[in-house]
C-alpha cells in the first residue's frame, strides 16, 4: 500500500510542478514570447520527474505513464477554463508523451541502465520536446488575438500581454530551446537519480 501511495504522491506533485513550470506556454498569451523558457523548464521537469518515477518502479513505460497523467490533468484544466467561457484555444496543452516515450525506449534498449537513461534519454527529451511543442503552437488560432481579447483575470498589470518580439532577441527559438533543454536535462536528471539512491 505504501508503495502505490508513494507513486500517486510523486505523480500528483510532479504534475503540478511541471504544469506550473510551463505556465508560459500553458496560456496562449505568453506562448510565443516565452517559448525558450518553456523548453528549458518543461524538458528538465519532465526528465527529473520521469527518471525518478521510472527508477523507483524499474519498469520501462513508466515515463510515458507519467506524461499521460500530466496530459490528462492539463486537459481537465483546459476544460475548466472552457467552461468559464474562454475559447478552446485559450490554453495550449503541452506535448509530453512522445518525448517520454523516447525516454522509456532508451531505458528499455539499454537494458534498464539508469546512466544511459539519464544521458541519452535526457538528451532526446531536451531535443524533441521543443520541436513537438513548436508544431503544437503552430496549430493555435491567432495567439495575439486570443491574448488581447481574453486576458486572464489573475494577471497583474505588469504582466499585461504585449506584442511578441520573437525573432528580435534570438533567431530560432526551436534551436535555442532544444539546445538549452538538451544540455540542462542531463545534469538535472542525474541529480534526480542521485537523490533517488539516497
Amino acid at each position: 500500500t505504501t508503495h502505490y501511495l508513494f507513486i500517486v504522491v510523486v505523480a500528483v506533485n510532479s504534475t503540478l510542478l511541471t504544469i506550473n513550470a510551463g505556465d508560459y506556454i500553458f496560456y496562449t498569451d505568453w506562448a510565443w514570447t516565452s517559448f525558450v523558457v518553456f523548453s528549458i523548464s518543461q524538458s528538465t521537469m519532465l526528465v527529473v520527474g520521469a527518471i525518478y518515477y521510472m527508477l523507483f518502479t524499474g519498469v520501462p513505460g513508466t515515463a510515458t505513464y507519467y506524461a499521460t497523467i500530466m496530459t490528462i490533468y492539463t486537459w481537465v484544466a483546459k476544460g475548466a477554463w472552457f467552461a468559464l467561457g474562454y475559447p478552446y484555444d485559450f490554453i495550449v496543452v503541452p506535448v509530453w508523451i512522445p518525448s517520454a516515450m523516447l525516454l522509456d525506449l532508451t531505458y528499455w534498449a539499454t537494458r534498464r541502465n539508469k546512466h544511459a537513461a539519464i544521458i541519452i534519454g535526457g538528451t532526446l527529451v531536451g531535443l524533441s520536446l521543443p520541436i513537438f511543442n513548436m508544431i503544437n503552437l503552430l496549430l493555435v488560432r491567432d495567439p495575439l488575438e486570443m491574448a488581447f481579447k481574453y486576458p486572464r483575470p489573475t494577471l497583474p498589470p505588469y504582466m499585461t500581454p504585449i506584442e511578441p518580439q520573437v525573432g528580435k532577441f534570438y533567431n530560432s527559438p526551436v534551436a535555442l530551446g532544444s539546445g538549452a533543454g538538451a544540455v540542462l536535462s542531463v545534469p538535472i536528471a542525474a541529480l534526480g537519480a542521485k537523490l533517488n539512491t539516497w
